[in-house]
């Protein structure tokens, strides 16, 4: 007759939700996986076998049951850990949204807005065009796998345990934050200094001949200058938007590598 103890079900309790803890947060908050518009059963469904693939092969848990204090706080960290992790990822897709919503004002775009699911709020079009073209790069390199491969690297870069996290972690998350201005100007820069150039020949049109009407014609002249670059320059935002990635996942790790226990 096989029998067990309250003990090992604890063990075995702890070694499976407190990794799941942190797997969910991530699938919740990542970028594709996080959209709101995917149903919550396949969000667990998804965080539920990769915990039971992950959970072997991740060592020994801490010795604490996990419906006590501290095994509740041991779950709240995990929490944590996979949504900051999440929001390191999800830079790389606002900053994206960030550069079409600069475009998107200097083509006179800006009262175009649709409603994005994804962020709650309403985008411009240019912004929602350039999102959607980022997910669609975000697949074809396999950035969701990459996710995942970060997610099983952080297990060995911030292992489970009961002692507090440091805030080197949170400092480098938040100045990552910073990088949503940075890499959005940074890649609407080539276009906006097109339309940079288009609007100084609109003006100095307009002052050579007063009676024309610049909010007639500027705006068709404007809108079809920023179309048109935006279609020369949609090449190269590949590379660029690789290299972004590239980052934001360096940068989910490092956010892990970071929050190592203040205590050993």
């Amino acid at each position: 007759m096989i029998s067990f103890t309250s003990a090992q079900l604890s063990a075995w309790l702890a070694a499976f939700i407190w990794p799941f803890a942190r797997i969910l947060a991530l699938t919740s908050t990542a970028p594709i996986l996080g959209n709101p518009g995917i149903p919550p059963w396949v969000k667990i469904g998804l965080a539920f076998a990769i915990s039971f693939v992950l959970s072997p092969v991740l060592g020994a848990m801490p010795a604490v049951e996990p419906g006590s204090a501290i095994g509740l706080l041991i779950l709240a960290q995990q929490i944590v850990i996979g949504v900051a992790m999440g929001l390191a990822m999800q830079v790389v897709f606002t900053s994206v949204e960030m550069a079409g919503q600069f475009v998107g004002m200097q083509m006179g775009l800006g009262f175009a807005t649709f409603f994005d699911p994804q962020n709650a709020a309403q985008i411009p079009v240019v912004g929602q065009f350039l999102g959607l073209i980022g997910t669609l790069f975000f697949l074809a390199l396999n950035g969701h796998l990459l996710m995942l491969d970060v997610l099983a690297q952080s297990f060995q870069a911030l292992p489970i345990a009961a002692q507090p996290f440091s805030a080197a972690g949170w400092r480098v998350l938040a100045g990552w934050g910073g990088e949503v201005f940075l890499a959005g100007l940074l890649l609407s820069l080539p276009i906006m200094a097109a339309l940079l150039i288009t609007n100084l020949a609109l003006g100095v049109m307009t002052r050579a001949a007063p009676q024309l009407n610049i909010f007639s014609v500027g705006f068709p002249i404007t809108l079809g200058a920023g179309f048109i670059v935006l279609a020369v320059t949609l090449p190269y935002f590949a590379p660029l938007f690789e290299r972004l990635l590239q980052n934001g996942l360096e940068m989910a790790l490092q956010v892990a590598r970071l929050a190592k226990p203040a205590f050993p």
